[in-house]
Order: C-alpha cells, then sequence, then structure tokens
C-alpha cells in the first residue's frame, strides 16, 4: 500500500457557516481530522482511502485524463495539489477546478504527499 498524506485547505469567509465548510471538506475527504480556526479549515487525511470519493467521481465522470494532467502539472518534489469546488463539495459532489479562480467561495486545495507521489498519481486517475 501506497503511503499518503493529504491535506486540505480553504478559507472560511464571513458569509460561510464554518460547520458548513467543514462538512464540504468531510463530504469528499474521508476520515479527514478536521480544524476550522480564524478565517480557514484545514483537515489531515492519511492513506489512498481517504481519496476514494475522489478517485470514484473521477472514475465516473470519466476525468481521469483531466485528473491526471492536473496532478502533474501540480507535482514538485514529493507531492501534488488539486483544486475542488467547496460548493460542489457541500452538496456532496467532486469537481475538480483547473484554477483556483473556478470556484467563487474559493476552492479546497488538497495536497498530496507520499514517497511514490507517481503511484498515487496513478492510482487516483486510473
Amino acid at each position: 500500500m501506497i503511503d499518503c498524506r493529504v491535506v486540505a485547505t480553504c478559507a472560511i469567509h464571513p458569509s460561510e457557516d464554518p460547520g458548513r465548510v467543514a462538512a464540504a471538506v468531510s463530504n469528499v475527504i474521508e476520515g479527514a481530522e478536521v480544524e476550522a480556526g480564524e478565517g480557514a479549515l484545514e483537515a489531515r487525511a492519511r492513506g489512498l482511502g481517504s481519496l476514494a470519493r475522489i478517485r470514484e467521481a473521477v472514475r465516473s465522470g470519466n476525468l481521469r485524463a483531466a485528473c491526471r494532467r492536473g496532478l502533474e502539472r501540480n507535482a514538485a518534489g514529493g507531492s501534488t495539489m488539486l483544486y475542488l469546488n467547496k460548493q460542489a463539495a457541500f452538496a456532496r459532489r467532486v469537481a475538480i477546478c483547473r484554477d483556483a479562480d473556478e470556484s467563487p467561495l474559493g476552492p479546497i486545495t488538497v495536497t498530496l504527499t507520499s514517497p511514490d507521489i507517481g503511484g498515487v498519481v496513478d492510482w487516483l486517475a486510473s
């Protein structure tokens, strides 16, 4: 099994309910420990299983190529990242954004770190 650390971060705007933002993140990152602070949220999880909902959405939505391109474009050393639409996540849907600006309330930024980041990309986008 590939070791993978997952960190999801996002802003909490004054117009947003922190509980709803935490729920949005929990809807897409399984088993995440979520901490909401002043104006921001951070969630941490470990293992590929925490990414199962994202992988399922990539596979069912035929987004494999787009997901792989984004993950490879953002790869640096032993990590990579992707943006998820926060509003879609609250509705239990995974919508991958190409750029942070595609999510009106700001994205959920998911950073993946692993000694085998290529294996993580292959698993997530296959």
